[in-house]
């Protein structure tokens, strides 16, 4: 029997978060809040397991992001849709800052991007990331020295408290 308040709780709790966490590793918002949807539809048929976990907002944010990498076909073909007929959405549900942050992200290698935003947005330590993606610790450490290099310049003013110094990693 699955624990349908404290599921509710846990998605109460954490999908906007997980949907920010998302959209900055895809790039694209609607992207983002469909893969998170599907996510944690699939951890609602998983619950008991899933609740078990030490972590089950990582397992929802690495579903959902699988989701949204094995479906840039359709997510290309569904934004040459919107630009042309439009979504019937407010284009702007993100602060400047973010979308800045957001459109500077999606000009650096998808690793990258991914490292950068589990890093810095959601605060993971380096380990943390890399149990998450199943890369090693240097990989990991590689991908956010190469992402910060490759954001200064996209972000300039900003970059530093976007993204940080990098001491830590």
């Amino acid at each position: 029997m699955r624990d349908s308040d404290g599921f509710d709780r846990f998605y109460a709790a954490t999908t906007g978060r997980v949907v920010g966490q998302v959209c900055a590793m895809v790039g694209d918002l609607a992207e983002a809040e469909d893969a998170v949807a599907e996510a944690y539809a699939r951890a609602w048929q998983r619950w008991g397991t899933v609740s078990s976990y030490t972590d089950p907002v990582a397992w929802v944010r690495t579903v959902a992001y699988r989701i949204a990498v094995s479906s840039w076909r359709r997510t290309r073909n569904r934004l040459i849709a919107h630009e042309r007929w439009g979504s019937g959405r407010p284009l702007t549900q993100l602060d400047p800052d973010t979308f800045s942050l957001v459109a500077a992200l999606r000009q650096i290698p998808d690793a990258q991007r991914r490292a950068i935003v589990l890093y810095h947005l959601v605060g993971l330590s380096v380990n943390e990331i890399a149990l998450e993606t199943g890369d090693s610790v240097s990989a990991v450490k590689a991908r956010l020295s190469r992402g910060r290099r490759a954001l200064a310049p996209l972000l300039g003013p900003m970059a530093t408290s976007a993204v940080g110094d990098g001491e830590h990693a």
